[in-house]
């Protein structure tokens, strides 16, 4: 499981290491786990509406939650590689930066629902993660956020005692570090 923060390299990393797992001779998958928030930010832009802090907040969960089981039913019946792109821990942290009580069933279910996984934080600094965003043009976080973000990760990172991995060199080196964290 990949987690990190927008400009991480999430997406990215995922596929290549599929593609490295396929490349190897062995099944491999990636599985996402979005939240819609950028659908819902656009849809809202589009119709003039300005949606409430806890209602996007919401709706995220509720499709996160929804994607997060159906991941979770796919990737029991796979063998070989299984790469999941985020995951509820990401909502965790979205309502953490947006000043949101982590409420009680979110924690519990994310505790609960990534303990199969060998779980990898990609880390990456704010500034950095900052421009690769812009350079994808599809939407903008502010540096305070990001560095929210970033702490927050790396304190359930400790707590869970996931692998961090330096997520500023290439796609190939990331892969390689990867496989060498969680025994790929």
């Amino acid at each position: 499981m990949l987690l990190g923060i927008d400009g991480a390299g999430k997406t990215t990393t995922a596929d290549a290491l599929a593609a490295a797992g396929r490349g190897s001779g062995r099944p491999a998958i990636v599985l996402r786990n979005r939240s819609g928030r950028r659908w819902l930010t656009r849809v809202s832009v589009r119709c003039g509406l300005e949606l409430p802090v806890r209602w996007a907040d919401r709706f995220e969960t509720v499709v996160r939650t929804a994607n997060v089981a159906v991941t979770h039913a796919r990737a029991g019946h796979r063998t070989g590689l299984v790469v999941i792109d985020r995951h509820l821990v990401c909502q965790l942290v979205l309502r953490q930066g947006r000043g949101l009580p982590p409420g009680r069933v979110l924690p519990w279910l994310a505790a609960r629902s990534i303990r199969p996984y060998a779980v990898v934080l990609l880390d990456v600094p704010p500034q950095i993660a900052q421009q690769r965003i812009l350079s994808r043009g599809e939407d903008h976080e502010s540096l305070d956020y990001l560095q929210t973000a970033r702490t927050a990760y790396l304190e359930f990172a400790r707590a869970g005692g996931w692998s961090v991995v330096d997520a500023t060199g290439t796609t190939d080196v990331l892969v390689t570090r990867i496989a060498e964290a969680v025994d790929l």
